[in-house]
């Protein structure tokens, strides 16, 4: 009688746990969607293709503050600070085509273009001016 009335018990805690389980299973399914979908290129089901919008040249400050400021602006990996005219002299000395050329295929700690894989050799030469000018 005892193991009966324990399987009874068992029985229906299960049911109650599995009742529980549906009830909620929208609201897990809701928790756990997807929150982005891959579309390939001709597929119809995506829907219609957002064109990239070119925003023109980024300025040199922009680059400067997205890329560069991370050492140039605090020193790291002993990257000379923008504004520190006693750290830029020797640089500035080898002059602005050799400060191109490291800055656009890297020298030293320096990785080319600063990583900044998204801009152009013209930003990252206008990039370097900008910093010779606000470092003399």
């Amino acid at each position: 009688m005892i193991k009966l009335s324990l399987l009874v018990l068992a029985s229906v805690l299960s049911l109650s746990a599995y009742a529980v389980s549906e009830k909620n299973l929208e609201a897990i399914k809701e928790r756990t969607k997807p929150v982005a979908k891959v579309c390939l290129e001709g597929d119809d089901s995506c829907g219609a293709a957002v064109a990239a919008v070119a925003s023109g040249p980024k300025s040199a400050e922009d680059v400067y503050n997205g890329s560069c400021a991370a050492c140039h602006g605090t020193g790291a990996a002993g990257a000379p600070k923008l504004g520190d005219a006693g750290a830029w002299a020797p640089r500035i000395a080898k002059g602005l085509d050799t400060l191109h050329d490291h800055a656009l295929n890297g020298f030293n700690g320096m990785p080319p273009k600063g990583l900044c894989m998204s801009c152009s050799d013209d930003e990252i030469k206008a990039t370097v001016d900008y910093i010779v000018e606000n470092s003399q």
